[in-house]
């Protein structure tokens, strides 16, 4: 089935946005107990057996060309968001290769890649591109090639070099960032850039995490999930911005929060690139309200269970604090006490309403 898109969709100010029943029904649910802790929770980013947003590469979905809008508009705004050092040009190309690749084999009818030795046209028709260029020569393309591709694809991406035994962030977009700047975090090596998180150094979990990561090879890309939760539809909440967004972390009542916070998962996934041999980090992110989210009986106890019972340190890094006594009370209702099946799927084929 096509993918209808929903180009009306806003990010801000006026906040028009909603998930449709089959986007519930596909949302990366991050939880697969009734507990949270940090762990390290890499997996093959493989396809066969793989459904939803795991089924390939990078996911296109129903507000592909609304979040591509959002990110013109933050570029237009805020060129720097978008930041890529000089020796990091071949992983540029690399980039655009994959990420034009992978679309045209999933979804031929929206994309098109044909290549005529190094003379490349590529079509993208939910977004109206109609484009040849000679790939390797950045003077055939309207921007960079990094940022060509990434202009033409959902949530933020960063490249990282190896070297030296780590792994160092040396380009990258930030136009959907969860409370992180590209410009404060590009060259800091893979544990400068997750110093704030809490508890998980203790436990070694980002140790093993850089070394799993390290060792991912070309053609066997990893994932995992990450969430937070976001006051609105909002996709950037970057600290650049947070006078905007930061108050609205008061602004939640009993009679508003099941409308207005969200659960924002990433979808983070991990490609070795070919020549470069630097690694593309896609950090692609979802959205859904919580009485959105509510709506699948599995998800809705479960949710209430993990925010009840997640350690202080978590819920004050996530920015729950404030407001985390109010969503435990508000999830309270959708938890009957029934036991949930493990794993992160829907227990339902429809929606309740």
């Amino acid at each position: 089935m096509a993918t209808r898109f929903k180009p009306d969709e806003t990010f801000r100010d006026d906040f028009r946005y909603g998930n449709s029943e089959t986007a519930i029904l596909r949302f990366p649910f991050p939880f697969g107990e009734d507990a949270y802790m940090y762990g390290v929770n890499m997996e093959p980013h493989t396809r066969p057996g793989s459904a939803g947003v795991f089924a390939v590469g990078f996911d296109v979905d129903e507000h592909y060309v609304a979040e591509c809008a959002e990110r013109a508009k933050v570029l237009a705004l805020e060129p720097g968001r978008c930041l890529v050092l000089p020796h990091m040009r071949e992983a540029e190309w690399d980039t655009l290769e994959l990420i034009m690749e992978s679309l045209a084999a999933d979804y031929p009818d929206q994309f098109t890649l044909e290549r005529d030795g190094l003379d490349w046209t590529w079509t993208n028709r939910p977004l109206g591109i109609h484009h040849t260029f000679r790939f390797g020569d950045a003077t055939t393309l309207p921007h960079p090639p990094f940022e060509y591709i990434v202009r033409q694809a959902q949530g933020d991406f960063t490249l990282q070099d190896q070297r030296d035994g780590t792994l160092y962030i040396d380009g990258g977009v930030a136009t959907v960032p969860a409370d992180w700047s590209l410009a404060f975090d590009v060259g800091m090596t893979f544990h400068e850039w997750h110093g704030p998180v809490p508890l998980a150094h203790q436990a070694g979990v980002f140790d093993r995490a850089l070394q799993y990561l390290m060792r991912v090879r070309y053609g066997h890309p990893a994932r995992r999930l990450n969430w937070t939760m976001t006051i609105n539809p909002r996709l950037d909440t970057s600290p650049e911005n947070y006078p905007l967004w930061g108050p609205d972390r008061a602004s939640l009542t009993a009679e508003t929060i099941g409308d207005r916070l969200f659960l924002r998962v990433e979808l983070q996934s991990f490609f070795r690139l070919p020549r470069s041999n630097a690694l593309l980090f896609g950090i692609r992110t979802y959205l859904a309200s919580l009485n959105e989210l509510t709506r699948v009986p599995k998800w809705g106890r479960r949710l209430h269970r993990v925010m009840r019972d997640l350690h202080p340190d978590i819920a004050e890094y996530k920015g729950l604090t404030r407001y985390r006594e109010l969503l435990v009370a508000y999830l309270a209702q959708f938890d009957d006490g029934a036991p949930t099946a493990p794993g992160i799927t829907p227990d339902c084929a429809a929606l309740s309403d």
